[in-house]
């Protein structure tokens, strides 16, 4: 038996950020695609940036048809993006039908339904501007009045087959009652388009979180699953495929440095420069000051530093490194650091993830610092929390810059925490600083956990530190269960330090009695 090659329907680029990633390249080309989401899910913004996409990178003019909103509101609320419907329509670029229903207009329907009327409209205006793409936004204000569902699903079968015989590409939007409910309000819609996309904006711990899934393209493949996506002024709509994301980023043989010599000769000569380093301990350990010793080691070699601080303020990290004599102020001045403070509450996870992308690809640094990734996870649930910190760090290896993420332990003697838990396989690096009890006294203690690639030291050494900065002494002991937080001691040792602590005095008249 022959077999014919596979053949993929060629695609229409749709010019939204990641988008056309989980589509496989676009939205197949002359079909329907039905849009379906809750109130404030985002369609109209997606639907629009498709149009105004194709006409700004591809050439392609296009169509709207608005059935909700009447154009002058529509054309207002998306200057907020920067958008210019009214300029593109004067040019012709564009053109907009206004399909809503008149104040007062009565939407009872007496005889047979026809939308001849409107198609030959939409058709008129296709022709006009010579449209590729076609948007019928809210459509499903057309049938508020019918209750049949075969009457709609032909009245939209009929819509889909009038536009596709123009050789236009349609995205058609339509609400739907619940997230995890049928596609459409009539249980119909998704059979009649050729393409199902939904759009979700579920609230996760009093955040509202989007997320897009391609339900079916037909006789065409796409990833699957749910993507979160977020609409912001700058980019509209920006879809984040982090399952799509390929571990093609190269690796380098280049060292550098920490900022505290001991602790690169433990990491066998520095950190590797692509590198992703986990620094995990409690409050006060020093991981801050770990962050500043690491930004003076770029300074010192003429490089970039960006430090995001998401508990302390740029004022209050300035004044911290000052006291270990890292000159936070003269760095920013000679073009070497940038701070960004961002309290993890302002924004969800998206757009903190935007936003940090901005301004790695602003600033063009060689290093980055986040001060701490455990805040980020106190707004986010875990699955979205581990995306994030996917999707973060593979920016910052494909573009082959030395990250360090800092943690917060919730024990002050140790444990592994949450975070390290979601995200230590993805770290290259991991540091453990620990509080140690000795004999009544609280004393600090390293350890290399892991570092991938090269020998490193595995010995838990005690560590101080002063005005200068951190010093990291010889290794602990006979003490075991530091890492756990219940260090316990060797018989040995003790049994000597008891022997030492009871011996005699050299002048005791009772000694050897």
């Amino acid at each position: 038996m022959s077999r014919l090659p596979p053949l993929e329907l060629t695609k229409l680029p749709t010019g939204i950020i990641g988008f056309d990633q989980i589509a496989n390249g676009g939205i197949p080309k002359g079909r329907s695609t039905l849009i379906s989401g809750t109130a404030g899910s985002g369609k109209t913004v997606l639907a629009l940036q498709f149009l105004l996409s194709g006409v700004r990178q591809f050439e392609e003019n296009g169509v709207f048809v608005t059935f909700e909103e009447a154009p002058i509101d529509l054309m207002q609320n998306v200057r907020s993006f920067g958008w210019d419907l009214e300029g593109l329509l004067a040019d012709k670029r564009i053109a907009v039908v206004d399909a809503t229903p008149e104040p007062g207009e009565e939407t009872i329907t007496t005889g047979p339904y026809d939308l001849s009327a409107l198609l030959a409209r939409i058709e008129n205006a296709i022709r006009t501007v010579n449209a590729k793409r076609v948007i019928l936004d809210a459509i499903g204000a057309l049938f508020p009045q019918l209750t049949d569902p075969n009457i709609i699903r032909r009245e939209l079968h009929r819509i889909a087959a009038g536009l596709r015989q123009l050789g236009v590409t349609t995205l058609i939007t339509m609400e739907r009652t619940d997230e995890e409910g049928g596609v459409g309000r009539w249980g119909v819609e998704e059979f009649v388009a050729d393409n199902v996309i939904l759009l979700r904006n579920r609230l996760e711990q009093e955040k509202r979180r989007r997320t897009v899934e391609i339900l079916k393209f037909r006789g065409a493949t796409h990833h699957k699953g749910e993507y979160p996506f977020t609409i912001d002024g700058e980019d509209g709509v920006t879809i984040i495929p982090l399952s799509a994301i390929e571990l093609k980023q190269r690796s380098s043989q280049i060292r550098v440095s920490s900022g505290v010599p001991e602790l690169d000769k433990m990491c066998g000569g520095g950190m590797y420069r692509d590198s992703i380093i986990l620094t995990s301990g409690a409050t006060g350990t020093g991981k801050t000051l770990m962050v500043s010793q690491y930004i003076k080691a770029a300074i010192a070699a003429g490089e970039r530093a960006l430090l995001f601080g998401a508990e302390e303020s740029r004022e209050q990290l300035t004044r911290n490194a000052a006291s270990w004599g890292v000159d936070f102020e003269q760095a920013e001045k000679d073009g070497l650091l940038r701070i960004v403070c961002r309290y993890p509450e302002v924004m969800g996870l998206e757009d903190h993830l935007i936003q940090m992308k901005r301004d790695i690809l602003d600033f063009k640094p060689a290093r980055v610092a986040i001060d701490s990734m455990s805040a980020f996870e106190r707004v986010s649930t875990p699955k979205s929390f581990r995306e994030f910190v996917i999707a973060l760090t593979s920016t910052i290896k494909h573009l082959e810059i030395t990250g360090m993420l800092t943690n917060t332990t919730s024990m002050l003697a140790g444990g592994e925490s949450i975070t390290e838990t979601h995200i230590s396989t993805i770290t290259d690096t991991i540091i453990l600083l620990r509080y140690v009890e000795l004999h009544g006294e609280m004393r600090r203690g390293l350890t290399v956990l892991k570092m991938r690639g090269t020998y490193h030291d595995k010995d838990i050494r005690e560590y101080t530190i002063d005005s200068t900065g951190p010093h990291i002494h010889g290794p602990f002991r006979g003490v075991h269960g530091i890492l756990s937080g219940t260090p316990t001691y060797t018989f040995d040792s003790e049994r000597s330090r008891l022997n030492n602590m009871f011996a005699s005095a050299p002048d005791d008249p009772h000694a050897g009695a």
